[in-house]
């Protein structure tokens, strides 16, 4: 029995060390402005969302965040959209990126919350994390982004993809110009 649990116990430090070094490579890929290839990281069918925050009561905490498929959010696209955005980027004559930002994703608290089947042959995992965006961008536009991201990877072609990223920041008035960067 000992070995067994040894052995779960192993797998589920390899899945999450090889989960943390795909998101960070991901973030990588996001400050080095190589989007092409973190495009390559999606899913077809991706779901890429984030819900506003809202102040709320004590006793209205379900109410927080807005609701998917039912309230307004930020964002909500798929790889298409993603694709759209990042030719926009490659332009060079988006308002908002000209001067181009300078970014800095920083990832933390990355934890696998659940694998299917398990760890040791895990095909789908739901990741929790939180990150910090700073972007700069002439030299006085000065953004910073924290906030709580909830990710479904899959396995795809040998590695994963991500499949869906619901992003949630912890603020309620959004106080960067634009939303140009991805999280």
């Amino acid at each position: 029995m000992g070995e067994v649990m040894q052995d779960a116990r192993l797998a589920a430090m390899l899945l999450e060390h090889e989960v943390r070094d795909f998101l960070h490579t991901e973030a990588e890929l996001l400050d080095e402005r190589r989007f092409e290839e973190w495009l390559e990281l999606f899913t077809d069918d991706v779901r890429y969302w984030m819900p506003i925050a809202r102040n709320v009561r004590f006793n209205q905490m379900a109410m927080e965040y807005t609701r998917e498929g039912q309230d307004t959010c930020w964002f909500d696209e798929g790889k298409e959209t993603l694709r759209q955005r990042v030719e926009q980027l490659r332009t060079g004559i988006h308002w908002a990126e000209e001067p181009r930002s300078r970014t800095s994703h920083l990832l933390t608290n990355i934890r696998v919350a659940s694998a299917l089947p398990i760890a040791a042959r895990a095909e789908e995992v739901e990741v929790r994390s939180r990150f910090l965006l700073y972007r700069n961008r002439i030299h006085d536009e000065t953004d910073i982004l924290a906030g709580k991201r909830t990710d479904r990877l899959r396995r795809e072609a040998g590695g994963w993809r991500i499949a869906r990223r619901e992003i949630r920041l912890d603020q309620s008035v959004l106080l960067a110009k634009n939303l140009t960067s991805f999280l």
